[in-house]
């Protein structure tokens, strides 16, 4: 099952709304007009003398004009002459001969005048020419001498035709003269020998002259050749010996050249036209021929070897082709060189052809006549077949070189002008008219049409109009609201309003109205929408045993006011509906189904606006056994390749492959894919045909004409797929005329003057016959002129000689020896862009602010862009800074603004500085000229950010600071500003402000303390404020890995840090140093009395003793076990053989982890304790320590 797209057949009926838009504006032929030539003959007309002489000429105008002619410049009265006549209602000329005369004496120059009451318009002069093909004269001629080895040129010498002959060689048994690289024909119809062979004197040469109006071949008489030769047996096994000359004792010589002669040439050529370069060279062995281009590569695109590389041709030759080519001939015993110096002239060609000018009294308006050439054309105009100088003055007309200004028109100024413009190598005419009418607004197309269109489509609704002045056009939706331009609608010049996307709510009567000041005229398009035409249930695949019912549904849901017809195709041709088949409005049946029902089925649901289309595939199953599942534990695999490919049932588009099917390999196939090759287009390569169940082996296989087919089939299961098959034998189906035509088809300009016209080439199965071309046609789309064609065989065609940016018609056609493909649909392509002719004008440059500008400028007129308009661009530069001494860059900048439009904003500005801007005009070739330098400053703004601020930390008491100064000032520093602020995890402190001179770029700061780390701000000021700031932080500790991460965690991180833990191992040792002096003095008593009564506290009231001591007593102060008090306070110890304090032993006093001192120390043992204040003998380190205290 698959849906189908619709062909594009069903679009185009879809979109019968479709109009071109042309950009001429035609005059209706009801109303006055001067005459317009609509056909005439080429400007150089060869005739056949056996024919009676047909000169074209016709036009139109109102009224219908008069025609009258020239020959040689001078009044051809057509009556005085009975073999001359002038078609009816035309100013076509017939000579007549049949009741005798010569065709001769009506050869020269002539020109059609049509002539009516509002003016004259001209033909082109036209060179009557007879062709002519002379006899050949006839002569004697002896046999040619030549020692082998030795060059050799037969001279042609055809008689001179009209046209120019073309020349072939034959013998004069009328075989061919086979040619390579050393035996070949000359562009000048002469044949050479680049070196003379024994086996060369096989045959006769005879030179021929094909004419082209009479198609006789004239033929020359034969030439003989005699060959001197060492080596008289003519041994063909010699022929591609490795080292013929040498086996055949031909002595070798280094390349000479036989055409041109001598070692350098000059060619002139026209532009548009082919150069055609050609060397011919003599040698042994047979010279090799390169070319190449001084200075630079060959055109690629343009240029192609003919004649085994003796000739280049570099088609539609442009002034860049011109400059010096070479060839080089070259053998194994030298080489040689040949300088071709070519000069590029040019016959007049449009840059601006001119065109009606349609006028109301009082407008101005402007003829344009431009054109170009090598040597520069001269341009002369002419009004009413007459130069303008000898016409009657008109006030109102100014001529400036090749421009006609016409101001304030009036009825009167009604006239045909010429603009003629010539040079040395041919000339250009065209006729423009002005035409000045008083024309209200008129339609052109009929009243209320009906629009019927298809949901979701794009449509356009076209409204011709005419009007002098030319009117405005507007569209409105059911006679209200405003005007429709813009989102889903748009508006094209011709008036012409285009839906990009149709919904429901499109539906509705649209008016257009134009107007101008004397009145306006309507007419309404009523467009209805309908619903599109769905196959909401499609046929599904199915498989089904022979003799079964199948049914194959199709069901369609379609807008009911549109008919509906559902057919059914097979195999996509149409089906016959037989006795065994039954159609209803939303299924297939099939009753009995044979081998013969198998294939594709395809349910087309249509309307006379759109279709649908689904396909689902009927596989037919003859009758087998049940098949046993025994197998099911084998191990699968991918199938065994099918064998024994046969083609039968030969047709000119069809044939029956059967195949084989391979070992399943315990997995059943379900598939087989057919593909095909073929040997002319991509040999070698495979591409898929079809595919089918794997129930069949035997499939009918649809073929495209004139291709040599070879096919292979590939079997799936499960698995995989399995090996190609062996290929079937080859099969070539008969040629017919192509199907269809190349896709793709584009017209686009590569240079200014040219449109290059590419498309798809067809493949191997669409070509359908030998020799597969192309028929490209094209034409100027708003003159509506003959067609131009030419046969390609590649993909590609470039039509030179086009004016700048205009809509061309191309068509592409493919065609085989069998014959034409079907028409081809008409696209539009434009012939190349030249770059813009006109500058913006008005440039004003408002300042917005330091860094940015406002532009307003005046747009260029249309046809001063030679192009689609890309966009406007601004190029400025900074010129310099409003800073003495300070570099800047001047590097040109640009800002684009797309569109056609008239203002636009510069940004990022450096302030404080001077800059110039122009600004251009944009298409797609490029820029065009500049417009006026304007120059503008810029305000002073803030600074950039001072440049490479550094943060350094020498030590734990100071931070410096260094900086310099801002890469961009913007307008003169008065200072920096410093901010800076403490931090310890997340805690901040108050922030410092400290403001510095402009010439200071250093600050030293004392740290408040070691800890913290500060983070610090920098910015530079200007009058107008604080520039962009730098933010740097002071350097983390050693071993700090982050700020954050050093605060935030617990205590136990800090005491981790080496500083930390050299601050705690000072603070211990002062403490413990306290406690020892304090723990002595108490063990000592000092000058402390002691209570009576060691149980009462101290109380406030207790005096103290004169000494300013206190008597007290504390439980902190018992004496230690093992000792005793004695009654004055003092600590006597107990006689003890187990106290430290007998053998004078101490130990390092330590802190607990409740920070109570714990320790073993020692004191002299003393027979009777002192009194007072002294200090006992420090015979001990404690005793040392307390004598410090």
């Amino acid at each position: 099952m698959a849906r189908q797209p619709p062909p594009p057949s069903v679009h185009a009926a879809i979109l019968l709304c479709l109009l071109s838009l042309s950009g001429a504006i035609e005059i209706p032929m009801d109303l006055s007009q001067p005459p317009t030539i609509t056909k005439q003959s080429v400007k150089d007309h060869i005739v056949d003398p056996r024919d009676n002489i047909l000169i074209e000429c016709e036009a139109k105008g109102n009224p219908a004009p008069s025609f009258h002619w020239t020959r040689n410049s001078r009044f051809f009265n057509i009556a005085k002459d009975p073999r001359v006549s002038m078609r009816r209602k035309s100013g076509t000329l017939v000579i007549d001969f049949r009741s005798g005369g010569r065709p001769e004496e009506y050869e020269g120059e002539y020109q059609c005048f049509a002539r009516n009451k509002f003016g004259t318009a001209l033909s082109n002069r036209i060179r009557l020419q007879v062709s002519k093909s002379p006899l050949w004269p006839k002569e004697n001629l002896d046999p040619v001498v030549v020692q082998e080895g030795a060059p050799l040129t037969l001279q042609c010498n055809p008689p001179p035709g009209l046209p120019s002959p073309v020349i072939f060689w034959m013998s004069s048994s009328m075989e061919p003269i086979t040619q390579d690289k050393r035996v070949s024909q000359g562009h000048n119809g002469d044949l050479y020998f680049s070196n003379v062979m024994l086996q060369d004197m096989q045959t006769d040469y005879s030179c021929n002259a094909r004419f082209h109006f009479t198609h006789t071949i004239q033929q020359k008489n034969a030439f003989t050749l005699k060959v001197l030769t060492n080596n008289p047996y003519n041994d063909s096994s010699l022929r591609n010996h490795p080292d013929m000359y040498s086996a055949r004792g031909v002595a070798e010589r280094t390349p000479s050249f036989m055409y041109p002669q001598g070692t350098a040439s000059s060619q002139m050529v026209l532009r548009g036209t082919d150069l055609l370069l050609e060397c011919i060279a003599s040698g042994v062995p047979t010279p090799d021929i390169a070319w190449y281009k001084k200075g630079g590569d060959l055109p690629s695109d343009k240029a192609k070897f003919e004649n085994f590389n003796k000739a280049l041709r570099i088609t539609n030759v442009s002034e860049e082709d011109s400059g010096e080519y070479f060839c080089l001939a070259s053998n194994k015993m030298g080489s040689i060189r040949h300088t071709i110096s070519v000069r590029v002239k040019a016959a007049p060609y449009w840059l601006d052809e001119p065109k009606n000018l349609i006028l109301a009294p009082g407008e101005d308006g402007r003829l344009v006549c431009r054109a170009n050439g090598n040597p520069k054309p001269t341009v002369q105009w002419m009004v009413n077949g007459e130069p303008l100088q000898s016409a009657p003055p008109n006030p109102n007309r100014e001529v400036a070189g090749d421009t006609i200004i016409f101001r304030d028109t009036q009825i009167s100024s009604r006239a045909v002008y010429q603009c003629n413009t010539s040079n040395e190598h041919g000339y250009l005419l065209a006729n423009a008219f002005v035409s000045v009418l008083d024309v209200p607004p008129r339609m052109l197309s009929p009243r209320n049409q009906l629009i019927r269109v298809i949901l979701y489509n794009r449509t356009r609704l076209d409204c011709p109009f005419f009007g002098s002045p030319i009117p405005t056009l507007r569209w409105f939706k059911n006679g209200q609201g405003s005007n429709l331009d813009g989102g889903n609608y748009h508006v094209y010049e011709n008036g012409s309003l285009e839906i990009k996307m149709i919904r429901k709510e499109d539906q509705g009567i649209y008016t257009c109205v134009a107007t101008n000041i004397l009145g306006k005229a309507e007419n309404q398009v009523r467009l209805e929408v309908k619903d599109p035409t769905r196959i909401y249930r499609m046929p599904e695949d199915q498989v089904a045993k022979r003799g079964t019912t199948v049914q194959l549904e199709c069901r369609v849901k379609h807008d009911p006011s549109l008919k509906l017809t559902v057919s059914w195709l097979k195999d996509d041709e149409p089906l016959y509906i037989g006795n065994r088949m039954k159609k209803e409005d939303d299924s297939l049946t099939i009753f009995g189904v044979a081998e013969r029902d198998q294939g594709s089925y395809t349910c087309v649901a249509s309307t006379e606006l759109d279709q649908d289309l689904a396909k689902a595939y009927l596989t037919v199953l003859a009758d087998q056994a049940t098949p046993t599942n025994r197998l099911a534990a084998l191990p699968k695999g991918r199938p065994d390749r099918p064998r024994d490919l046969e083609l039968t049932d030969l047709a000119e588009r069809s044939v029956r492959l059967t195949w084989i099917p391979g070992d399943d390999n315990n997995s059943p196939i379900t598939d087989y894919v057919v593909q095909f090759e073929e040997d002319q287009f991509q040999p070698g390569v495979w591409h898929d045909h079809s595919k089918f169940p794997g129930s069949v082996n035997s499939a009918i296989l649809q073929l495209s004409p004139y291709v040599n087919y070879q096919f292979r089939v590939i079997a799936i299961n499960e698995v995989g797929s399995s090996h190609p098959s062996l290929p079937s034998e080859r099969y070539r189906t008969s040629g017919a005329p192509p199907e269809s035509n190349p896709a793709d088809v584009k017209g686009e300009g590569t240079r200014k003057n040219n449109m290059e016209i590419t498309w798809t080439p067809m493949n191997a199965t669409s070509a359908f016959g030998p020799n597969l071309r192309y028929i490209v046609k094209w034409r100027r789309r708003e003159t509506r002129e003959t067609w131009n064609n030419a046969t390609v065989w590649g993909s590609r065609y470039v039509v030179g000689q086009t004016p700048v940016y205009v809509p061309y018609e191309i068509r592409v056609q493919a065609e085989n020896d069998f014959g034409k493909g079907p028409e081809p649909d008409t696209v539009i392509g434009y012939s190349g862009e030249d770059y813009p002719r006109a500058a913006p004008t008005d440039v004003k440059i408002r300042v917005l602010n330091s860094t940015a500008i406002s532009l307003q400028w005046n747009r260029v007129y249309p046809d001063t862009v030679q192009g689609q308009l890309r966009e406007y661009r601004a190029y400025y530069w900074r010129e310099s800074s409003l800073l003495k001494n300070l570099w800047v860059s001047q590097k040109r900048q640009q800002a684009s603004f797309p569109g056609d439009r008239p203002r636009g904003v510069v940004s990022r500005l450096f302030p404080y500085s001077n800059y110039k801007l122009e600004m251009v005009v944009v298409n797609g070739r490029g820029d065009g000229p500049r417009s006026e330098t304007k120059e503008f400053t810029t305000p002073e703004g803030v600074p950039s950010a001072p440049r490479r601020f550094r943060v350094r930390q020498p030590n734990l008491e100071t931070i410096n600071l260094e900086w310099d100064h801002p890469e961009h000032p913007n307008g003169i520093l008065i200072g920096y500003t410093l901010k800076y602020v403490a931090f310890n995890g997340t805690k901040l402190g108050k922030q410092i402000v400290e403001n510095f001179s402009p010439n200071q770029t250093k600050f030293t700061m004392q740290r408040a303390d070691p800890v913290s780390r500060y983070r610090f701000t920098l910015s530079a000021r200007t009058q107008v404020g604080s520039g962009e700031a730098v933010t740097e932080e002071s350097p983390a500790p050693p071993n700090e890995a982050t700020p954050t991460a050093a605060y935030t965690n617990n205590q136990a991180d800090i005491a981790t840090q080496g500083w930390f833990i050299g601050l705690m191992c000072a603070i211990a040792l002062l403490v413990l140093i306290l406690l020892i002096v304090c723990f002595i003095k108490r063990s000592r008593g000092g000058k402390y009395p002691v209570r009576e009564k060691k149980d009462v506290p101290l109380g406030p009231e207790d005096p103290k003793e004169e000494d300013g001591s206190f008597d007290y007593s504390d439980e902190d102060n018992k004496p230690l076990q093992g000792s005793q008090t004695s009654l004055d306070g003092t600590i006597k110890q107990q006689e003890s053989d187990d106290s430290l304090v007998d053998y004078g032993e101490g130990g390092e006093g330590q802190f607990n982890e409740d920070g109570s001192f714990i320790g073993q120390y020692t004191v002299k043992k003393d027979k009777e304790e002192t009194e007072g204040n002294e200090s006992s003998e420090a015979t001990s380190p404690v005793n040392a320590i307390y004598s410090l205290a």
